[in-house]
């Protein structure tokens, strides 16, 4: 189901970057569930290194590339490409920040961008503004994580839980801050984020400024289904007491599955969040179906080193 899943996804991308190319409305149509279509749109770029397991790169691993590149001199970009083909299964990386400097003025600009399938990331940081994490699809996990950013601050399609995590909401010209934009396309697909047991607080940038400033919201609908859900996580004050944001008018509220269950913290109240058919107030039968055992089987993935907890 995550690999069907993670196709339409792969599809839904494919059709934002038509529509960022400016393609025009008659080839859109040909892009459906039924139809498939492979285009690849390439920038062209020379790498610093090349990862390829058959010996043509400079390196063989990913880690031999990374140890390369913590060398270097300067701040300035660094491309490490990596060619096409199995290197291992799934992927971990603990301890690394992953920031982006591009600042509020430049609007998007994705920090990190996870598409890999078993993927763990542990003890790391992503630090940015708006869409700092795009957790596009696939299975994942992020645990004792630093998360860091503003509008749509986690976003994208995948299957993923977020535990132990801190999430720092941070202060932004436009005073209105989303943390997550779920973009669920179906609701076949098994899709969804899920944050159990961590802190969102705010960021050192925005505690100087007051929270009241800037409206802080759990999530909004990117897509049609989107589905996000809060587990038994502190929530601070700078949390808006309607909770969730609409994307635009009552696009999606009805299809959207948004659900809270036992959280705390003086934002944690549910007695004025909103009323939309896809809220939920969940039971603990409901928050069962979101842990790391059902919901992403990690048992049966995440490495032993990795502190987790697969109930609720």
């Amino acid at each position: 189901m995550a690999r069907l899943s993670s196709a339409l996804t792969n599809l839904e991308t494919c059709k934002e970057g038509f529509i960022d190319q400016g393609v025009t409305d008659y080839v859109m149509p040909l892009l459906s569930d039924d139809l498939l279509v492979a285009i690849v749109l390439v920038r062209a770029y020379i790498p610093d290194i090349v990862v390829a397991l058959d010996g043509s790169g400079n390196c063989k691993t990913i880690n031999d590339a990374i140890a390369v590149a913590s060398k270097r001199h300067g701040n300035g970009r660094y491309v490490i490409h990596v060619k096409a083909g199995i290197l291992g299964g799934g992927f971990i990386a603990r301890g690394i920040t992953f920031r982006n400097t591009a600042g509020p003025q430049n609007h998007q600009a994705v920090a990190f961008r996870s598409c890999s399938d078993l993927s763990v990331y542990y003890q790391c940081s992503f630090e940015g503004y708006q869409d700092t994490l795009y957790v596009h699809s696939q299975r994942q996990v992020y645990t004792e994580c630093n998360i860091y950013g503003t509008v749509d601050m986690m976003f994208g399609n995948a299957v993923v839980v977020f535990q132990n995590c801190n999430i720092f909401a941070q202060n932004t010209p436009t005073h209105t801050n989303t943390l997550t934009a779920q973009g669920r396309t179906s609701s076949h697909q098994n899709t969804g984020i899920s944050i159990r047991n961590c802190r969102v607080t705010a960021a050192f940038d925005l505690k100087k400024v007051h929270n009241n400033s800037v409206r802080t919201y759990l999530g909004r609908p990117w897509k049609k289904y989107s589905r996000t859900v809060f587990m038994k996580t502190f929530l601070d004050n700078l949390i808006d007491p309607s909770g969730w944001m609409p994307w635009r008018g009552n696009f999606a509220l009805k299809t959207l599955y948004y659900g809270e269950y036992m959280n705390t913290g003086p934002g944690s109240s549910i007695g004025k969040r909103v009323k939309w058919p896809g809220y939920h107030v969940m039971s603990t039968s409901d928050a069962s179906k979101f842990t790391v055992g059902n919901f992403i089987h990690g048992e049966a993935w995440i490495p032993a080193e990795v502190p987790f907890t697969s109930t609720l």
